[in-house]
């Protein structure tokens, strides 16, 4: 499987390991004639991980998006953490159901589309950095919301919220008002650490077919799926 580094990181896959690298070379040139050779080793080999830690965060592996217009597909990697009934008036205009992934530091973080889509509107939200863990994250903490309209039957709308956690500060987001994205199609990510949420109406004929504590990958797991015949 190829696996890139996302664009989504920058400025820090391009600064990051750049200050690391400087620091590792310092680290040596100071290191050979003023430190102990096990503390030399050991800082050299701390500055080592870090820069394999901040080049797998940023990591963009590559997948094959399943061709079915009536899945929807994980916008992101990492764990179920709750699936639940909730009220979604606003902009869905009914009940919903709320499907919260919450994405460690050591996932990709690359959110990608759950299906074809229209992007209706976009609404970043300011706010707390609690777990990304807690389902009330999605309330509290800083968020964005991308508001869908399948372009394929039934063109029901969808809401792809995008919710920073405890450590996660920067909330990335390249689609804008009127763009069409394809079914796992990459629009942004979250760095370093976060929760996605997929709100999906509640339908009779709409079937979640995964589970809490489920691990799923964005454009590849499949989270739900209408129940419509194909004749």
């Amino acid at each position: 499987m190829r696996v890139g580094l996302t664009k989504y990181g920058l400025p820090q896959v391009a600064a990051l390991p750049a200050i690391i690298l400087a620091a590792m070379i310092l680290c040596f040139l100071i290191g050979v004639v003023f430190l102990n050779i096990w503390v030399f080793m050991a800082a050299e080999l701390a500055l080592a991980a870090l820069l394999i830690f901040v080049l797998t965060f940023f990591r963009d592996p590559y997948r094959v998006i399943p061709l079915d217009s009536y899945i929807l597909l994980a916008p992101a990697d990492g764990r179920i953490t709750d699936i639940e009934q909730v009220n979604e008036s606003e902009y869905i205009g009914g009940p919903a159901l709320r499907i919260g992934i919450f994405l460690s530091i050591f996932d990709a973080h690359i959110n990608r589309a759950p299906c074809e889509v229209k992007v209706a509107q976009i609404n970043y939200k300011k706010g707390r950095f609690k777990d990304a863990r807690d389902p009330l994250a999605g309330k509290v903490n800083e968020s964005n919301d991308l508001k869908l309209v399948r372009t394929k039957d039934p063109a029901d709308k969808l809401i792809l919220r995008q919710i920073s956690g405890a450590v996660a500060r920067r909330i990335v987001c390249k689609a804008g008002a009127g763009d069409v994205l394809a079914g796992g199609e990459k629009f942004g990510m979250i760095k370093f650490g976060s929760r996605t949420e997929l709100y999906v109406p509640l339908r009779s004929d709409i079937e979640c077919v995964v589970r809490v504590g489920d691990k799923v990958k964005a454009g590849l797991t499949i989270l739900a799926r209408y129940k419509i015949c194909r004749n």
